[in-house]
């Protein structure tokens, strides 16, 4: 079981994202905060509570990459941020401070759902809107070329590329495709090295806009 921590200065988010993560069988939403001061009180009042933090990054009197870097401090924890607003050097900045994931509030339930698994199981975890703000090259630029270089996949390569857009681990495809996990990094590998990018991130953002 993930023990999730959603922090967000609105109570109608905060309490529909509580709802929506909590009913995930995995998923147990420990505690829901309105602000940085609330969620550094919770995590020295109980520590090793919770195993991921949901983060809005603008929160009243401190913005959440401040907080970020508190809670840093207070002991090992993923923090998954979330904002309303998709600019560039958001996602940059809170990446750069050492945030685990970062997903724009317009991502569905399973996406959410999938991201939080995904910074859990040690896996940077960017929405596909997120995503696009980062690398809009590779999906706008000569989708002839890129589509070309999506045939030369081979059949197990492709289910590997469509497990990869649903944010699963290599864990998870091994299990999915009953394979050893070293075979699936050897397969994401193959598939980063044919669609000549340099994430898998970028890869299953490729394969989105061409399907």
């Amino acid at each position: 079981m993930i023990r999730l921590v959603v922090v967000d200065d609105q109570a109608l988010v905060r309490e529909g994202l509580g709802l929506i993560l909590g009913a995930q069988p995995d998923l147990e939403v420990v505690a829901e905060l309105p602000d940085g001061p609330a969620l550094l009180g919770f995590l020295a009042g109980e520590p090793g509570a919770a195993d991921v933090i949901l983060l809005d990054l603008y929160l009243p009197g401190a913005d959440g990459v401040e907080v970020l870097g508190r809670v840093r401090a207070l002991g090992p924890v993923k923090v998954l941020m979330l904002t309303t607003v998709g600019r560039a050097a958001d996602v940059q900045r809170a990446l750069a401070a050492g945030a685990d994931g970062f997903v724009l509030k317009d991502a569905g339930g399973a996406e959410l759902a999938a991201a939080v698994r995904s910074v859990h199981a040690g896996v940077t975890a960017l929405s596909g809107s997120a995503a696009e703000l980062l690398w809009p090259a590779p999906v706008a630029a000569a989708p002839e070329h890129a589509g070309a270089r999506l045939a030369t996949l081979t059949g197990r390569e492709r289910e590997v590329l469509g497990l990869l857009g649903r944010g699963m681990t290599n864990q998870g495809i091994a299990r999915e495709l009953a394979l050893a996990e070293r075979t699936v990094k050897s397969h994401v590998s193959n598939l980063l090295a044919k669609l000549a990018v340099t994430s898998r991130t970028q890869a299953a953002l490729l394969a989105r806009h061409l399907s």
